[in-house]
């Protein structure tokens, strides 16, 4: 809206000084015609009114408000006077012209610059030898490009205040829209998280505590150690979800690297599921960006989940692969299997395989799943490192 106001302004300051311009040629051009023994007493007043009332409008301007069409009228009615007595000040219509554009409904502005525009002409063929059709045509002109210019600067005004106006409810959908993209983004990273971290944590505490259960009375030292793994896993299960909560990375990756902590969680998954996990490294590591080593591992935590939970394998196998661009993590296991399509459909591994792509996408990585009932499963995960460690 700043240029149209600094156009309007403009405009203005133009059209005041445009109007007192033409006055006082209006009075060098009576004097010239009647000499100053010419200008009566009428003409002298109503010359001061006209002048003293429209200076009073234009320095009250931001105060007349609602009553500038009344200070108008006022005007018109002393010009309309003046010309009468001294067609010489027709001159003085066309600032008048943009005052009532200005300041009148578009159905008034009308009928007053028809009404002006007569006037003028009526007054140049008062004082004119003779009949010119410039006389009539250049009123006409006049008043029909001031009324077609500010007739497009308001329609101009009104669009340019109704661009804005979509704008800002725009700019408050666009915010509204990103607020519950970010609401959603956060629920989705908390339902990976508790999938992966915590799912994974409470399925070996139950595994152990059910151990501990069958074995209290026969064999109450191993049920204790049972107990007391549960209560390790407990601890670390709490951590996670700590970190997990802020947003943070898995403390499991605080003091050891992606493959020993791969390797930690395979024993402990062994140990609580009662089948053997087997963890193998092939290539030549190297270091990994924080973000990919907290993926591949939470990927890893619920995938091995899954095969606690649903598999009922007798031996399941991970092996961490670096390549020269890309890591890879294989995920096996001897158990039931199960169909990935029908799986996708019904939820059950289908949500848990849905969380794994999700955080993949996050990272540029693939995915492959391969199973079939009572085949075992295999579940092989690849992200891009090339140029990014």
């Amino acid at each position: 809206m700043k240029p149209y106001i600094g156009t309007v302004t403009r405009l203005n300051a133009a059209m005041h000084a445009g109007f007192f311009l033409l006055l006082a040629a209006s009075v060098a051009r009576f004097v010239a015609a009647h000499g100053l023994s010419g200008a009566t007493p009428l003409i002298l007043v109503l010359t001061g009114a006209l002048a003293l009332v429209y200076v009073a409008g234009v320095l009250s301007w931001a105060a007349l408000e609602r009553w500038r069409p009344v200070w108008l009228a006022a005007v018109i009615a002393v010009w309309l006077a003046l010309v009468v007595a001294a067609p010489s000040f027709a001159w003085c219509a066309v600032p008048l012209f943009f005052v009532c554009l200005q300041v009148l409904r578009p159905r008034t502005v009308i009928v007053v610059v028809v009404l002006l525009t007569v006037a003028t002409i009526l007054a140049q063929l008062r004082i004119a030898t003779e009949f010119d059709p410039s006389i009539v045509l250049a009123p006409i002109a006049v008043a029909l490009m001031a009324t077609m210019t500010f007739l497009q600067l308001d329609r101009d005004r009104r669009q340019l205040g109704e661009a804005v106006k979509q704008l800002l409810g725009a700019r408050v959908d666009l915010a509204q829209s990103q607020r519950l993209a970010g609401m959603m983004q956060e629920r989705e990273r908390l339902a990976r998280e508790i999938h992966d971290a915590l799912a994974q944590g409470l399925s070996s505490m139950r595994m152990l505590l059910q151990a501990a259960q069958r074995s209290w009375d026969t064999e109450p030292d191993l049920a204790k150690g049972h107990v007391s793994r549960a209560v390790d896993a407990a601890g670390d299960t709490l951590a996670e979800a700590r970190r997990f909560v802020h947003g943070l990375g898995s403390p499991r990756l605080d003091a050891s690297d992606l493959g020993e902590t791969l390797k930690d969680l395979a024993e402990q998954i062994g140990f609580a599921a009662m089948h053997a996990v087997r963890f193998e490294i092939s290539g030549e590591p190297y270091p990994l960006r924080p973000e990919v080593a907290a993926g591949l591992l939470r990927i890893a935590q619920g995938a091995l989940a899954n095969v606690g939970e649903h598999a009922r394998a007798e031996e399941a196998a991970m092996t961490l692969t670096y390549l020269e661009d890309a890591i890879v993590l294989d995920i096996r296991d001897d158990g039931v299997g199960f169909d990935p399509d029908s799986a996708r459909e019904s939820g059950d591994r289908g949500n848990g395989l849905r969380m794994i792509s999700e955080r993949l996408a996050e990272l540029g990585g693939e995915m492959v799943v391969e199973s079939a009932p009572g085949e075992g499963t295999a579940l092989a995960v690849a992200v891009p490192t090339k140029g990014a460690r």
